[in-house]
């Protein structure tokens, strides 16, 4: 059978549930990962089902080290904001402002 002539397998996520996923607090994300994998973990599902759950899985995946990243960003800010004023704490460039 040549590859043309298999039937196509829809995996695709819609916008909707791009959105839906994107929406998610880090919590939510997690918890919905594990429920994801523990599914394609468990076995029982046909291809397109299969393939379904990991797009899914990936989807969370990603938006739980977003959520990760932009939580590290912040706190690297708020480290690098705390030490630039404490050099200057106590000094007379502090006092001028």
């Amino acid at each position: 059978m040549s590859e043309t002539s298999q039937p196509a397998i829809s995996t695709s996520l819609s916008e909707e549930e791009l959105a839906a996923i994107n929406a998610l607090t880090y919590e939510q994300a997690r918890d919905q990962l594990i429920k994801a994998v523990q599914a394609l973990e468990a076995g029982g599902l046909d291809l397109d089902a299969s393939m379904k759950q990991w797009q899914i899985g990936e989807a969370l995946a990603k938006r739980a080290q977003g959520l990760l990243d932009s939580v590290r960003e912040q706190l690297d800010a708020a480290q690098a904001s705390q030490a630039s004023a404490g050099a200057s704490a106590g000094t007379q460039s502090n006092l001028e402002q």
